[in-house]
C-alpha cells in the first residue's frame, strides 16, 4: 500500500487539493494500492472558495514508496500567506531523507523551500508567485512559465490545475503510461500537456498530437512495452501499412519510430527502478530487455 499525504494549510485552493486527490483517487479505484490521507495543524481549515475541510492531527506513518503533496493556498498579498509550522517542516524534511517524494501545487512549493528541500534544484510555481519564490529561495533554480519540473525526488507544478498534470506524470513513471492514459479517460482530462518541459514523461511528451492512428499505436505500446512488438502487429492494430505507421508515427512524434518511442518507455520506468534501488540488470530484466548491454547504452545516449 502506498500512501498519498496531502498537507493542508489555511485558504487552500480546492482545485489545488482535488485534482491530484481525483488523479490517486482514481487510480485506487483501477485497482492500486493507494491510500489517501490528509493533515493539518488543526482539525478544520478552511479552504480558499469557502468551504471548510476536515483534517488529521496527526501524520500517518510514512515510507520511501508514499509521496506527500502541499496543495496551494491564497495568499493575501504577495508576501503575505499561511506557512508551515516546524513540525510539518520538519516532517517534509524528514520524508525526503528518507527516500520518498515530496510535491507541491502552486504556492506549496515556498512550503518546500521553508523546508530547505528546494536548495540546489529545479522547481517551478504559479506564474504570479515565481518572482517570489525566486527572491526567497536564491539557491533554487526557478524554471519559469512550465507545468511542473522534478529534480531528485522534489516535484513542483504551476498550480491549479497543472496538479493533475504533475499526479499523472507520477503514474505514468510508477506504473507505466498505459495507468495513467487510463486514469485521464476515466477522467476526462486532456493527459497530454507538458508545457515543453524535458523532464516530463515519455506519454505526455509525445502526445502532444492530434494523429488518431498513432495515439491507437501508442495505446498499445503503452500497454505492452515491456514485450516484443513487431511493426506488423502495430500496423495491423492501426489498419494501415508498415511503410504507412513509420510515416505518420515519425510526423507525429518529431522524428520517432515505434520501436524508440517503445525504447524510450522502457528507459523512463528502468531509470525509475534504478532510482529506488534496483540494479542495472534486475531493471533491464523488468522492462523488457534480454540483458543490460541494451539499456546501458540507452542511459548513455539520454545523457
Amino acid at each position: 500500500m502506498s500512501r498519498v499525504v496531502f498537507v493542508l494549510l489555511p485558504g487552500v485552493h480546492l482545485l489545488d487539493l482535488a485534482g491530484p486527490a481525483q488523479v490517486f483517487s482514481t487510480a485506487a479505484d483501477l485497482g492500486q494500492p493507494y491510500e489517501l490521507s490528509y493533515v493539518a495543524e488543526r482539525e478544520r481549515i478552511p479552504s480558499a472558495q469557502g468551504v471548510t475541510l476536515t483534517a488529521h492531527t496527526r501524520w500517518p506513518e510514512t515510507g520511501p514508496d508514499d509521496l506527500v503533496v502541499v496543495p496551494g493556498w491564497r495568499t493575501s498579498t504577495p508576501h503575505v500567506g499561511p506557512e508551515p509550522g516546524p513540525e510539518e517542516l520538519a516532517r517534509l524534511r524528514a520524508h525526503h531523507t528518507a527516500g520518498g517524494t515530496v510535491a507541491s501545487v502552486c504556492a506549496g512549493a515556498l512550503a518546500l523551500g521553508l523546508a530547505g528541500l528546494l536548495d540546489g534544484r529545479r522547481c517551478t510555481t504559479h506564474h504570479e508567485l515565481q518572482d517570489e519564490l525566486a527572491a526567497r529561495y536564491p539557491r533554487a533554480t526557478v524554471v519559469r512559465d512550465v507545468l511542473f519540473t522534478t529534480d531528485d525526488r522534489v516535484v513542483t507544478s504551476a498550480g491549479i490545475a497543472s496538479g493533475i498534470d504533475l499526479a499523472l506524470h507520477l503514474l505514468a513513471v510508477r506504473h507505466g503510461p498505459a495507468l495513467a492514459a487510463q486514469v485521464a479517460r476515466n477522467m476526462v482530462v486532456y493527459a497530454r500537456r507538458n508545457g515543453h518541459e524535458p523532464q516530463a514523461s515519455v506519454m505526455l511528451r509525445h502526445r502532444s498530437h492530434l494523429d488518431d492512428t498513432v495515439h491507437r499505436v501508442q495505446d498499445l505500446i503503452d500497454a505492452r512495452f515491456t514485450e516484443p512488438l513487431s511493426l506488423a502487429y502495430l500496423a495491423a492494430g492501426a489498419g494501415v501499412s508498415e511503410r504507412t505507421l513509420t510515416r505518420l508515427f515519425n510526423r507525429a512524434t518529431s522524428g520517432l519510430t515505434p520501436l524508440r518511442y517503445q525504447q524510450t518507455l522502457r528507459l523512463e520506468r528502468a531509470q525509475h527502478l534504478i532510482s529506488h534501488g534496483s540494479t542495472v540488470e534486475a531493471a533491464a530484466r523488468e522492462v523488457g530487455f534480454d540483458d543490460a548491454r541494451m539499456l546501458r547504452r540507452l542511459r548513455a545516449r539520454a545523457l
